[in-house]
């Protein structure tokens, strides 16, 4: 089974690979981060948090306005570039 940690480590892998793919495809990190933002929309009106991580993600993605929630779209992107 596999643990919290295991599984977000994934899901930011995962994520990094995107940020990656969409960079060599040309697009602007003006781009990406607009896109962050529609995937963070999605995922907190569509998907049931499955962990610890993914819960705590949410609660700030619920309580930010929106300039807030583009920000943590972007430094969600800048974590999985630096990567």
């Amino acid at each position: 089974m596999a643990t919290v940690l295991q599984v977000f480590d994934k899901w930011k892998e995962f994520l990094a690979e995107r940020v990656s793919q969409a960079e060599r495809a040309g697009m602007s990190d003006e781009t990406i981060s607009k896109l962050a933002f529609q995937i963070g929309e999605f995922l907190s009106n569509k998907v049931d948090p499955e962990n610890a991580q993914e819960r705590v993600l949410k609660e700030l993605w619920d309580a930010g306005n929106e300039e807030e929630k583009r920000t943590l779209a972007r430094l969600m992107v800048k974590l999985v570039d630096k990567a």
